[in-house]
């Protein structure tokens, strides 16, 4: 995980400097593919993943070590070849992992974040699960092992393989001749990322779109049918934490209201979207029916708004970026602090970026967790080991504490302004 968090370093700048052009490209060619509140949206959705990851929260079902000890045939000697081979294997199983969660209802939770951005662009890209806490993705490695590919190799081809699949969310890219017979490309991909009917749950491949081609998911994206992004049932929330269990949580509901048994056991594996009969009249759920024209999800926002989402997004950037920089000098306790500081302070600026009622106060009880944490033992840590980053976080809650004040007291004000001209 040290390495993986060095990594990091150089990979998000990158991400960024990406991001900023196509940000550019976009407004000098008239074609703009981002929105304010859904970018924020897609990097802090990275964020959470990222501190996930890197805390290594995931049960291991089957590991792949297992399995290589027990079915290896073929010990490939290391070579081009083997690492070919070993990434070739890498996306075979990549390819029915993503299908999976395409299709079973419980695993959609893993992926709907993904899928979540109304809009298609090098930002969604890093919309990235944190609710995929079972891990058992080793037994579509089962080639792999057949074959005698290290674990070692996986290991280090596994998160080039995921950084590699950044470059094709993006609609500023046309189609690239004979490379869709060979490679995924945005174009494929925005067939992927699309509610269009003809367009659901094809293009599931990551690097090679032959395994499409192959197990019939392939789709062209047709001339005539421009994708319309976003999923069937909205998330209608800027809040990547809630994003991450939505889906969850309305299985669950749907599992406790329906009063067939075997319905409560069956909704968990059936066809994702699945509903037991008994609860669609009861409890219904809208989906969008008519895609071509219904509305994305917003907000009217005045420009402190976005100066204060912004604010947020970057102090929570710096606090990550710290982190990942210490990362090796922290223990387990320390790594902890630092992934509630960032999951709750993205959980809160979202929250308010939704306009949410109870926004407010939750962005007060942040502030004072925050402050909690830095007159506590980890306050301590960071007072003696980081003292100029102990005062940004200082200074961070005390400073969002007040701006939520001032903010809240003019929303309120304007509420009343508005109900005594209503009353008169």
């Amino acid at each position: 995980m040290d390495t993986y968090a060095a990594i990091l370093l150089w990979v998000i700048p990158g991400f960024m400097v990406l991001m900023s052009i196509e940000i550019l490209y976009g407004h000098f060619t008239s074609n703009q593919t981002y929105s304010f509140m859904d970018t924020l949206s897609s990097l802090s959705s990275g964020m959470t993943n990222i501190l996930k990851d890197s805390l290594s929260l995931v049960l291991i079902i089957v590991s792949y070590p297992y399995i290589l000890e027990s079915i290896a045939i073929v010990n490939l000697e290391s070579s081009i070849t083997l690492y070919l081979v070993a990434f070739i294997c890498v996306d075979f199983a990549s390819y029915w992992n993503h299908r999976l969660n395409h299709k079973v209802n419980i695993f959609w939770n893993r992926h709907v974040i993904h899928h979540s951005s109304e809009e298609f662009n090098l930002a969604c890209a890093l919309r990235q699960s944190i609710s995929a806490w079972i891990g058992f993705g080793a037994l579509f490695l089962i080639p792999a092992a057949l074959f005698g590919v290290p674990a070692n190799i996986i290991s280090l081809l596994a998160p080039l393989h995921l950084f590699a699949q950044f470059w094709y969310h993006t609609q500023h890219i046309g189609k690239l001749g004979f490379l869709e017979y060979i490679i995924v490309t945005p174009s494929q991909h925005r067939v992927h990322h699309a509610i269009n009917p003809i367009y659901i749950d094809k293009n599931l491949s990551a690097i090679f779109c032959i395994w499409d081609r192959v197990f019939g998911t392939f789709q062209e994206e047709l001339d005539d049918e421009p994708p319309v992004y976003g999923v069937l049932k909205p998330v209608n929330t800027w809040n990547p934490i809630l994003i991450n269990f939505q889906h969850a949580w309305n299985v669950i509901k749907d599992a406790y209201h329906t009063k067939n048994l075997r319905d409560k056991i069956r909704i968990w594996f059936m066809p994702t979207g699945w509903r037991p009969d008994d609860i669609k009249d009861k409890f219904p759920r809208p989906i969008i029916e008519d895609y071509k024209s219904f509305k994305k999800y917003t907000h009217e926002y005045s420009f402190i708004y976005k100066v204060i989402g912004f604010f947020h997004f970057v102090c929570i950037d710096f606090i990550l970026m710290y982190f990942l920089y210490n990362f090796s000098n922290l223990n387990n306790d320390h790594r902890l602090y630092f992934a509630l500081i960032i999951f709750v302070s993205i959980f809160g600026f979202t929250t308010l970026m939704d306009k949410m009622k109870w926004a407010f106060k939750f962005e007060y009880l942040r502030a004072v967790i925050l402050v909690s944490l830095l007159i506590s033992i980890f306050g301590n840590f960071l007072y003696e080991n980081h003292f100029s980053f102990y005062l940004f976080l200082f200074s961070y809650s005390i400073l969002t504490f007040f701006v939520t004040l001032i903010v809240s007291n003019n929303q309120t004000s304007k509420i009343n302004i508005i109900k005594t001209f209503s009353d008169k």
